[in-house]
């Protein structure tokens, strides 16, 4: 019996360096294939996220232009209406996900509504009462150039994102 037990104690078995360095290189491999594809779905999540807040401000103007035949003013009218959509953090309704103006103080018949994503994307939604819906996606922000009337040009499309 203790013969068999030295034997089995001198008996060399496990992996060969060479075995560990292939199952590495291969954990490597998959790891280089997977990042990629990790951080192009985060860039659609955050794209889908700042979409979904604008056409949910937008939905909210709407709803507050069918009361009042006007769309709101500012920001701070969108948030007293619609204060989840300014909360960030539930707490602090000065960090404004989504720039909202009415392009005309006097003439509030039109509303542009913008947000940037997390992954550096602006994308905007002007509606109008004489006009339908238009939609911007870009690099740079259209918030400066939305008018009273109906945006067109770069990045602008009534087809939608």
């Amino acid at each position: 019996m203790l013969k068999a037990m030295q034997s089995r104690l001198n008996k060399d078995e496990g992996f060969t360096l060479i075995e560990l360095m292939v199952v590495v290189l291969i954990i490597a491999i998959l790891v280089a294939i997977a990042i990629p594809t990790f951080l192009g779905q985060r860039k659609n999540a955050q794209d889908s996220a700042a979409k979904s807040n604008v056409r949910n401000a937008l939905a909210t103007e709407k709803a507050y232009f069918s009361v009042n035949q006007e769309f709101s003013s500012t920001v701070a009218d969108l948030a007293a209406i619609e204060p989840n959509l300014f909360m960030l953090n539930g707490t602090d309704a000065a960090l404004d996900p989504v720039a909202a103006t009415t392009p005309s103080a006097t003439d509030k018949s039109a509303v542009c509504l913008v947000q940037e994503s997390d992954s550096g994307v602006f994308f905007a939604v002007w509606d109008g009462t004489t006009a339908g819906t238009t939609y911007f996606s870009g690099a740079a922000s259209p918030f400066t150039t939305c008018s009273a009337t109906q945006p067109s040009g770069t990045g602008w499309s009534t087809a939608g994102w």
